[in-house]
């Protein structure tokens, strides 16, 4: 008989003790930890610890013991790369859904990771694509109604097939008899709505816990290689963010997608924060609309709509996402504190570089700032990590402070270390051309080595190389009158 081992999971993070403790190491929480009974499976196990049930048809064409081949012989991923719709999807997938690929998306409730999944499912039955879509959370009237408001038609696809089943070894068995025996020519893809909803007999615990997301979510990434069919994983996300469950899960698929929102509007974002098959960083900007997710027309200069620019407070960069750049206008507000410690309010952006960034201002230009409250945003309700939006913040917690305004055909782009140095940052032209499109005529940026003037023009840009912090903002808030007479 097999022997009960108990484990103690933080209900808030989901990270796993062999001990109870008091404080958990990894959200910091306290009396968080809950305990669980982990039955080990007693049935046959393959090379990775799961079922051989959940092979598919691959293993029932190849049964014994697997052997290695060699790499001439296998076939390269990229030619078995299935088409996606809308673009902006495929181009965060790299390209198209590879098959046997796992995928994982994540959001907050209500954002619409159904509504996408839904959308991608027609879009595939239309193609011939099968799909089966596990309902593990919603019923299939509720799918049915979705799909309907998407443009569900019943003679055109026959194809999208609704599974309500949540029992992983049920599951398996009937996606088996689903998939074996159809042939290699009609690939299916299986959209598991959501992991946390399955559960194995194989584990002493409720569904959601992490040991039945992992060791479900695991079963379920080695059905999907070992038969080829592309699975995609909906996952919930915890109130910091991250993925629920286990961060094992995450190692376990091949791509992991994280779908926000922009403070409550419209505009959906599709993350790629892990991709096997494609670039990592990726962005596909989307609008929520009553037809489902339609692709945003000019997404680089998304987060500029409304943007006045005659205000002190503001800067525009060019950030980088992947393959992709954007436009985003940096708003500060620095202000006299009236109370004994100054406030520090970010949204958008790491509050801790916030900091870092205000001290070398303070330090390396002569402002200052201590005693101020500082209020950074992004505007528009984006986030932005690159850290070439370093100079663009300085710039507008420099232009609040002196109520001078940063002109508004000007372009700052620029990473800043700690002596107050100005750096280059990645991917240089393709940030200019970007604003060079959308009428920015001037830009401040790094000195590049070589470079000897003060001043150069390359895509229509006249472009003003700075060395330090102090430079770069006395030359941003300069105004263009003056400028031209001094050129």
């Amino acid at each position: 008989m097999a022997k009960n081992t108990t484990r103690y999971y933080c209900k808030s993070c989901g990270h796993e003790e062999l001990r109870w403790l008091g404080k958990c190491p990894g959200c910091e929480e306290w009396n968080t930890f809950t305990e669980m009974k982990v039955t080990p499976a007693t049935s046959h196990k393959g090379a990775r610890g799961f079922s051989t049930a959940g092979r598919g048809a691959a293993a029932a064409r190849s049964p014994g013991k697997s052997r290695p081949v060699p790499l001439a012989r296998i076939s390269s991923a990229e030619t078995n790369r299935l088409p996606v719709e809308p673009a902006e999807i495929a181009r965060v997938l790299g390209g198209g859904l590879v098959e046997g690929s796992v995928v994982l998306l994540g959001g907050e409730p209500g954002v619409g990771k159904s509504t996408l999944l839904t959308g991608l499912a027609l879009w595939w039955v239309r193609q011939g694509v099968r799909v089966i879509y596990v309902a593990g959370e919603e019923s299939p009237a509720q799918i049915r109604m979705r799909a309907e408001r998407l443009g569900f038609s019943p003679d055109k696809e026959e194809g999208f097939h609704i599974l309500q089943e949540v029992q992983l070894e049920s599951l398996l068995e009937t996606l088996e008899a689903e998939t074996c025996g159809r042939g290699d020519n009609e690939p299916t893809i299986i959209i598991a709505d959501s992991i946390q909803t399955l559960h194995s007999g194989n584990i002493d615990s409720f569904p959601g816990s992490p040991t039945q997301i992992r060791y479900c979510g695991g079963v379920l990434a080695d059905f999907a290689r070992h038969s080829g069919h592309p699975v995609f994983l909906v996952g919930h996300v915890t109130k910091t963010g991250d993925l629920a469950g286990p961060k094992l899960l995450e190692h376990m698929v091949d791509t992991v997608l994280y779908f926000e929102g922009s403070g409550g509007g419209a505009i959906r974002m599709v993350r790629a924060v892990k991709n096997r098959f494609g670039t990592t960083g990726e962005l596909a900007v989307m609008e929520m609309r009553a037809e489902g997710l339609v692709p945003v027309d000019q997404a680089g200069v998304l987060f500029l709509s409304g943007r006045r620019g005659v205000e002190p407070g503001s800067a525009v960069s060019a950030v980088k996402n992947g393959s992709r750049n954007f436009l985003v206008e940096i708003q500060a507000l620095v202000s006299t504190s009236r109370y004994g410690t100054p406030q520090r309010v970010v949204q958008g952006v790491d509050s801790k570089r916030v900091a870092l960034l205000a001290a070398i201002l303070e330090k390396r230009a002569g402002m200052d700032l201590a005693g101020c409250d500082i209020f950074v945003k992004v505007a528009g309700g984006g986030r932005i990590d690159d850290p070439g939006a370093d100079l663009a913040i300085m710039a507008a917690l420099a232009s609040s402070l002196r109520e001078r305004p940063v002109p508004l055909d000007t372009l700052i782009v620029g990473e800043v270390g700690l002596t107050g140095e100005v750096r280059q940052v990645a991917d240089l032209e393709g940030r200019l051309r970007e604003a060079s499109r959308h009428g920015f005529v001037r830009a401040v940026l790094a000195r590049t080595e070589g470079a000897r003037s003060r001043k150069r023009k390359i895509e229509g840009m006249e472009l003003m190389v700075v060395s330090s912090v102090e430079e770069a903002v006395a030359l941003a808030l300069e105004p263009p009158a003056r400028r031209g007479r001094e050129g």
